[in-house]
């Protein structure tokens, strides 16, 4: 693939150059909770205004539920997704260079914007997801945001496994052109990274995967890549409990994925001792944390109670594993890490991976874990910390494919 750092300033200097970012950040009432994403983006941006392109900035922020009928509801959605507070912010990070907001996603007032823009400046476009055909890649509004662009770079990792318009339809029709595609720094760094996660070495084995979250139906297909793919597989999260269940354990009120069972079945039968199962665990008789209500831990779980986290005895089980892995992919955390109580198996994990620093490559695959990784002081730690939870997953599933990486080569 072709990489922003590849692009020449004869190249870019003077072009319009459409840059897909992932500034879906936290914000509530105009003000960014984090701009994290915002700052990941920095490198890609500023290599490009360097050099003296135009840069056309493109990203989705929350969510715009296009079947609602209530078109006052839609419009509220769109007001709480405004992009314009995310402009601001941007302007803070880049203070010698001018960027402009445009409150549209196409038509004469973004053209007039794209056209007003010199060399080494920055727009900002409202939220993709504005337009309804964004998510269904409609060929007509790709073909409008192509229309502005001579060179696309993808820096958005976070949706490049979505085949949406701004993803993969604008970069397919510049292709299609002779115009230039590339990843920006961002991207090198997610799909290089994960691309050892899927492209096993030698050397990098034991290869342990540590595995959790909600439903086991949300990860039956990483599950059968890594069964092939790792030495271990520890789970943990909710989702253990339908694989004790699956075991013959007792899990009490336990969150149970009933339409896993039978799958939860036939993988501990063909993987044996290559799935790690918690021992112990936490758990609580009210999940709200409500005055008087009742934590221990036990082996068994009995009714009325439910795991929230892994117990001590699994901390150590799962201390021992990680310490002999050369190789960590991590995708979830071991309990209602939001909650104190509840911390403890997550917190000993961040522990066991920061152990291996020096010693082993260590990757957090986005989402919770990586919050919980940034909320417990880890971060650094860690090898790689993924800015796409969903994409991370996908990549490993998919051998490496993402439609939105996979439309650069």
């Amino acid at each position: 693939m072709l990489t922003v750092k590849d692009l020449t300033k004869e190249q870019v200097e003077g072009k319009r150059v459409y840059v897909r970012v992932d500034f879906n950040v936290p914000q509530k009432d105009g003000v960014i909770r984090d701009n994290n994403r915002i700052r990941a983006a920095l490198k890609t941006i500023n290599d490009l205004v360097e050099k003296g392109a135009r840069v056309i900035l493109m990203s989705h922020l929350g969510k715009i539920k296009w079947k609602e009928p209530d078109a006052a509801k839609i419009e509220a959605m769109k007001k709480a997704n405004n992009m314009a507070p995310v402009a601001a912010a941007l302007q803070e990070l880049v203070p010698d260079v001018k960027v402009h907001f445009c409150p549209e996603t196409r038509g004469e007032k973004l053209k007039a914007a794209v056209d007003a823009l010199k060399n080494g400046e920055i727009l900002l476009v409202q939220n993709t997801r504005y337009e309804k055909g964004e998510e269904k890649n409609d060929p007509e509004l790709a073909k409008e945001w192509a229309s502005l662009a001579d060179v696309f770079v993808m820096d958005a990792f976070g949706s490049a496994h979505r085949a949406h318009a701004s993803t993969v339809g604008v970069p397919s029709i510049l292709k299609a052109e002779g115009k230039l595609v590339a990843e920006g720094y961002l991207m090198i760094k997610e799909v290089d990274n994960l691309t050892r996660c899927v492209e096993v070495a030698d050397g990098d084995r034991p290869y342990v995967a540590i595995l959790g979250g909600l439903k086991v139906s949300d990860k039956i297909k990483v599950i059968d890549t890594l069964l092939r793919k790792c030495d271990k597989i520890i789970i943990g999260g909710a989702m253990a409990y339908t694989f004790k269940l699956a075991k013959g354990d007792k899990i009490g009120n336990s969150f149970l994925d009933a339409d896993s069972l039978d799958y939860a079945r036939k993988c501990l039968e063909m993987a044996g001792d290559k799935l790690v199962l918690p021992v112990d665990s936490v758990v609580t008789d009210s999940f709200e944390p409500v005055e008087g209500r009742i934590v221990k831990i036990v082996d068994d779980i009995p009714e009325g109670f439910e795991g929230v986290d892994i117990g001590p005895k699994t901390q150590e089980l799962y201390k021992r594993e990680i310490a002999k892995a050369k190789m960590i992919f991590w995708n979830g955390p071991m309990g209602v890490f939001e909650q104190p109580e509840f911390q403890a198996g997550t917190k000993a994990v961040c522990e066991a991976i920061k152990d291996l620093e020096g010693k082993a490559f260590t990757v957090c695959g986005g989402g919770d874990s990586a919050s919980a990784v940034k909320q417990f002081g880890f971060k650094e730690s860690f090898s790689h910390v993924s800015t796409g939870g969903g994409a991370s997953l996908e990549m490993i599933e998919n051998d490496g494919s993402l439609p939105g990486v996979d439309v650069l080569k």
